[in-house]
């Protein structure tokens, strides 16, 4: 039994650290959850990869074994008790819709930094194009990329599912973030945002959906709720968001970028479900109700899923990776 307090009044419960996640994917949730990273090979080679590690230092994969919702673990409870007293529906919808997030590539980088959805244990790599390593061209007037970019993890834009929206299928990874806020992040850092809206990306004929995120961190994140926030308070990162991504490509010689909705944004409500729906694939892929195609779902945590692997089985896998 745990005992606190909300508004004054006493709360009990039997079961402190249940989340959605938890309930329907069978995934054990810890309290005061944090990650960190072991890097193996040299920078800027083919060898190189970035393993993550759970708060036991268990190595963990950042596509499959962080929860796609942040600090629900810690609050849900609270919000039950505090809907309890104030007859309030929605109250927990602020928190319910934090999520975390995989930094690939931080901002004025160039270097293309993705989870390896075909690895096991899904390190970061660096992505490779014609046998060589690839490097984001600085497209006037930007400098790499113009966001923290990353991924949320659980999420998975199905290849095989046709977007009502977009009249696209996926794109085959976790869905994307940029990440608006303040800070320059590091490379494999896993952080809390709020989610401000999406654009709809078309690459090569594939739905990519660009998620606009604020590190929940940043100094003026509560002034962040959705889209016209950003379009208000950083006048022009919307435009330049929609120039980055359109012409990205070019000086690799291929076209413009395309995109749905002719290139404009929808609001966070519209993007909450995306993400969500998105997760929903995850959940099919996690437990083999969907073809994985060349994707390894290799985890740790997810308890359910025909995937998942003891912490020495996934050890392992790191350790015959050369330092």
């Amino acid at each position: 039994m745990h005992e606190f307090s909300v508004g004054g009044k006493c709360c009990r419960s039997h079961t402190l650290f249940t989340s959605p996640a938890e309930l329907v994917s069978g995934q054990h949730w810890e309290a005061n959850m944090s990650f960190s990273v072991e890097e193996r090979g040299r920078p800027n080679t083919q060898d190189y990869r970035v393993f993550f590690k759970n708060s036991q230092g268990k190595y963990i994969s950042p596509f499959h074994d962080i929860p796609i919702y942040a600090n629900e673990a810690q609050v849900s409870i609270v919000f039950l008790c505090f809907l309890q007293f104030s007859g309030k529906k929605n109250s927990s919808l602020c928190y319910s819709n934090i999520f975390h997030a995989v930094v690939e590539v931080p901002r004025w980088t160039n270097a293309k930094m993705e989870i390896a959805t075909k690895d096991q244990l899904n390190p970061l790599i660096q992505d490779v194009k014609k046998g060589n390593l690839r490097y984001v061209a600085n497209v006037f007037p930007h400098k790499g990329y113009i966001w923290n970019y990353g991924a949320i993890p659980q999420t998975w834009e199905d290849p095989n599912h046709k977007d009502g929206d977009t009249g696209c299928c996926g794109d085959n990874d976790p869905i994307d973030i940029c990440d608006i806020g303040n800070k320059v992040c590091s490379r494999g850092e896993i952080i809390k945002v709020k989610v401000l809206g999406t654009l709809a990306l078309i690459d090569e004929g594939e739905t990519d959906w660009k998620v606009i995120v604020i590190n929940t961190e940043d100094p003026e994140a509560g002034d962040f709720n959705d889209i016209d926030d950003v379009r208000r308070l950083k006048p022009g990162y919307l435009e330049a968001t929609v120039d980055w991504f359109k012409r990205y490509k070019v000086p690799d010689g291929k076209p413009e970028n395309q995109f749905a909705f002719n290139g404009e944004f929808k609001d966070r409500d519209f993007a909450i479900k995306t993400v969500k729906s998105t997760h929903e694939f995850w959940k099919a892929l996690i437990s083999k109700q969907t073809n994985a195609g060349g994707l390894n779902c290799m985890n740790t945590s997810v308890s359910d899923s025909p995937f998942c692997c003891s912490a020495a089985d996934a050890e392992a896998v790191v350790k015959s990776v050369s330092l």
